[in-house]
């Protein structure tokens, strides 16, 4: 019964399992880039562009390896 249980669990969260074993990124780089990405946003208040956004985004991370 135990075994079925762990079983359906998998089987629920194979997506995110998938997802980790293609895109190997630990929650502490996600953390960082959430991060640097809430710092563009406070600079780039009041800008009604958004892909002046998008830009500063892609830009803070031309350099990185993702």
């Amino acid at each position: 019964m135990l075994t079925k249980k762990f079983a359906r669990s998998l089987k629920e969260r194979l997506d995110g399992i998938l997802g980790h074993c293609q895109y190997p990124i630990h929650t502490g780089t996600l953390e960082g880039i959430n991060n640097k990405i809430n710092v563009i946003k406070g600079v780039v208040f009041g800008f009604r562009d958004l892909s002046y956004f998008f830009m500063k985004i892609r830009g803070a991370f031309q350099r990185s390896t993702l």
